[in-house]
Formats: C-alpha cells, sequence, structure tokens
C-alpha cells in the first residue's frame, strides 16, 4: 500500500521544500532586476524632462540660435535640418531596403541571398562614426563643403540594413496558404507579392520603418563629417545645416549656462519625437496582431 501510494501522481505533485526557496529567490532576484531597469530608465526620462520641459518656450520653436554669449534665441533651423535630413535618408534608405527584403524574402534563395543576409547583418553593425568618415570621403571631399545631402546619405545608409531585415521578417511570417491561394487563382507570382503578399505584412513593415527613423533621428557622429552646422537657415540641399543631435552635442560642451539650458529642451524634443514613433509602432504592431487573430 505504502509503495503504490508513493507512486502515485499526487505523491510528485508539490515540489520539495529547496526547490520552493530556490524558486522563491530566482524570482525574487529577476524582479529586482527587473525593477532595477525601470528605475534606471524612469530616472533617465524623468531628469530630462525636469530639466528639458521647463525650457522649453514658444522662441525655441520659431527662434535662430543667437551669438556666443548672449542669451535666448531658438533652435528653428536645427529641428527644420533634422526634418530634411531624416527626410532624406528615408528617401534612400526606405526603398532600398523595402524592395532588398521583398526579393530575400520572396525570391532569394541559395548562396546569393546567405551572402545578402550576412552582409546586411555586418552593415548593421558598423559603427555610425565610420559611416560618417565614408560618406564624408565620398561626397563632402568632392565636392569640398559639407552639406544636407551629404547627410541624408549617411544616414540613408544606416537605414538600409535594418529596414531590409525587418522587411524580410515580415514578409518571412506571412502564411504560405496565402501565397498558394494567390498562385491558386491564376495570379503570377510577383502580381502574388505585390497585390497579397505584401499588403498582409504593411502594418508590420510601417512599423520596422518608424523605429528605424527613430534610431537613426538621434544620430550625432555621422553628422559632425556630413552635415556639419549652421547657425542660420539652410536653403536647398547643398549647404551645411543644422540638427538637433549635432547641437545638443556643441550646446552641452559649450561654457554658457543658456546653452546649456537650450540643450536640455533640444534632448527632450528629441526624446519626445523618438517616444511618439515608438508608441505609433507600438499600435501598429497591436493592431496587427488584432486583425490576424479575427
Amino acid at each position: 500500500m505504502s509503495r503504490a501510494r508513493a507512486n502515485s501522481p499526487r505523491a510528485h505533485a508539490y515540489p520539495p521544500p529547496h526547490k520552493k526557496v530556490i524558486n522563491v529567490v530566482m524570482l525574487t532576484l529577476t524582479g529586482l532586476c527587473a525593477l532595477l531597469v525601470v528605475s534606471v530608465l524612469l530616472f533617465i526620462l524623468g531628469y530630462l524632462v525636469w530639466n528639458g520641459a521647463r525650457s522649453l518656450s514658444w522662441n525655441f520653436f520659431t527662434k535662430l540660435p543667437v551669438p556666443a554669449g548672449q542669451t535666448g534665441g531658438g533652435m528653428a533651423n536645427a529641428i527644420v535640418g533634422s526634418a530634411k535630413l531624416l527626410l532624406l535618408a528615408s528617401a534612400i534608405g526606405v526603398p532600398i531596403g523595402v524592395l532588398g527584403g521583398v526579393y530575400l524574402a520572396e525570391f532569394g534563395k541559395g548562396w546569393f541571398s546567405f551572402a545578402v543576409r550576412y552582409t546586411t547583418d555586418l552593415l548593421n553593425g558598423v559603427p555610425s562614426i565610420v559611416i560618417g568618415i565614408f560618406v564624408y570621403t565620398l561626397i563632402v571631399i568632392p565636392q569640398h563643403h559639407f552639406s544636407t545631402l551629404a547627410g541624408g546619405v549617411a544616414l540613408g545608409i544606416m537605414m538600409i540594413p535594418i529596414a531590409l531585415r525587418s522587411t524580410d521578417e515580415f514578409l518571412r511570417a506571412v502564411p504560405n496558404t496565402l501565397r498558394e491561394g494567390g498562385l491558386a487563382l491564376g495570379a503570377s507570382k510577383a502580381q502574388t507579392v505585390v497585390t497579397v503578399i505584401i499588403p498582409a505584412a504593411m502594418q508590420g513593415i510601417v512599423t520596422g520603418i518608424m523605429l528605424n527613423l527613430a534610431r537613426v533621428a538621434g544620430e550625432t557622429a555621422p553628422l559632425l563629417f556630413t552635415a556639419f552646422g549652421n547657425q542660420f537657415w539652410s536653403s536647398g540641399w547643398n549647404g551645411p545645416t543644422a540638427s538637433l543631435p549635432v547641437v545638443i552635442f556643441n550646446y552641452a560642451i559649450s561654457p554658457y549656462e543658456d546653452w546649456h539650458r537650450q540643450a536640455w529642451a533640444a534632448g527632450f524634443v528629441l526624446l519626445s519625437g523618438i517616444f511618439l514613433t515608438n508608441i505609433v509602432a507600438r499600435l501598429l504592431v497591436s493592431g496587427r496582431r488584432s486583425t490576424s487573430r479575427s
């Protein structure tokens, strides 16, 4: 009777006491580590909000920088310059990355696809300052001046690997039944990809693009070699232009207290833009998941 009771499933339903202690200890440690990570993030965000939000004013968004040593002014030219750089980077990096991802997911096979994916991963790991030096040698030196074009090309190169890999992953996640259904209806492979597969993964692709923009929006090193900076409005695409990351860098290392204040304000504006972009991307992902479940 005792042997049968020992071998019954109920005898093994509860773990031994030492395993309970280990479980409680590990659960406590993981919870403390998670709390530590969240606390550090909240401290950084709170510190930036406290120093940056109170330094914002209408002049910050509408006025040009004032000469060194004077108080006041704003960063209207840097805000517009960052928008121009991101627009040009998107025009360069998004089409190349998305089309490359479509090729890898739907048409690429064999060693060539493997080589492209491996090269893309290597390019994604290249330091941003190296890309800045490359574009500096490729565009700035032959033109003998810094330009918005050079800065946009540098950021666009940085966007290509992320756009390519995210597009590849989202397209590969589309069920094969949709591909088979399009081909069964008489559509060609290209028609199925354009009319069925890409629309099914469109929310994911857009999410990857937005996260990609949020990533390159705060890059400073490549812009120091390409767009450089400008205290005035930058008309066109062939002249130096101001950008928020570079202005934050220059103002933060300056000896002027008012510039430090504006650097905090610019950091808050830049972080707010990145934060909103991430929120929109998360909403798109959640909408995609709810649509697929329904």
